[in-house]
């Protein structure tokens, strides 16, 4: 397998992407979506072990929700248990990924208490977050160095949990392809941030405060309804810009990833 260098547009066409891969099967997408995200906050909830394990079971879920995409992809009939797929491909290297993930979080947030003294640390453990705190200069400066410190610790987890089970690389070469293949796709990545923040909250923010001022039960009846489609659109987009990046196991013959600008240059 090999990950490509793509130009800006590619992100931009992301999330539109997504949104075609939702229409497909609705109702599994979004099944998939927040099945994903009710399964953590279920683990979550049991005190002392709930994030750890949270933390844990995050890649392979992850892998469940591709498995998905790419069987609504390609036209295949599958069932909700496809979510639970990734407890069947290599999960030693899935769980691994999952704790590197988790203490690289940690130490990013121990890391932060240099500047605020722990604040920030309280208010991720489930601590309110008061006015007076907010608006201190090292609570911002501490979300900042927070934002600065997990963008790695993000780059190298995003592409792993699919080259862990879909190729069935190692844990540490799988973060490492990641990393790198998501450091030579920063346009893309741009652009799909952009589009997001565009279309997954300013616009819909947007639509639904006009409407508000001339139907508020309309506004309120929207607010339900866009995280159904907004939500699974974006965890479809991951699967589209995977593809994009790494494409589909068997599609070129590779025993390990490889890092290519567009024309095929290592």
């Amino acid at each position: 397998m090999q990950a490509r260098q793509l130009p800006l547009h590619r992100g931009w066409s992301w999330l539109k992407e997504g949104l075609l891969l939702w229409r497909k099967n609705p109702a599994l997408m979004t099944f998939l979506a927040f099945g994903y995200l009710l399964t953590l906050v279920v683990v979550s909830i049991f005190p002392l072990i709930g994030q750890p394990v949270a933390s844990l079971l995050m890649p392979i879920l992850s892998l469940g929700v591709l498995n998905g995409c790419r069987a609504i992809d390609e036209g295949r009939k599958v069932g909700p248990d496809i979510l639970f797929s990734g407890f069947r491909a290599n999960i030693a290297a899935l769980v691994t990924i999952g704790g590197i993930y988790l203490i690289a979080s940690l130490l990013v947030l121990a890391t932060t208490m240099i500047a605020d003294g722990g604040a920030l640390l309280k208010i991720m453990g489930g601590a309110k977050l008061d006015p007076e705190t907010a608006q201190a200069p090292g609570f911002t400066f501490a979300l900042l160095l927070a934002i600065i410190l997990s963008t790695p610790v993000m780059m190298a987890y995003w592409f792993a949990p699919l080259l862990a089970g879909w190729w069935k690389v190692s844990a540490p070469k799988a973060m490492f392809f990641s990393f790198f293949a998501c450091l030579r796709n920063w346009r893309p990545f741009l652009g799909y941030a952009i589009a997001l923040m565009l279309f997954g909250a300013v616009l819909p923010g947007m639509v639904i405060g006009v409407v508000a001022l001339v139907i508020p039960a309309l506004a309120t009846l929207l607010t339900f309804l866009v995280p159904l489609v907004l939500v699974p659109t974006i965890f479809a987009s991951f699967y589209i810009n995977a593809r994009d990046v790494f494409g589909l196991p068997g599609a070129v013959v590779h025993s390990e990833p490889m890092i290519v600008d567009d024309d095929g240059r290592d």
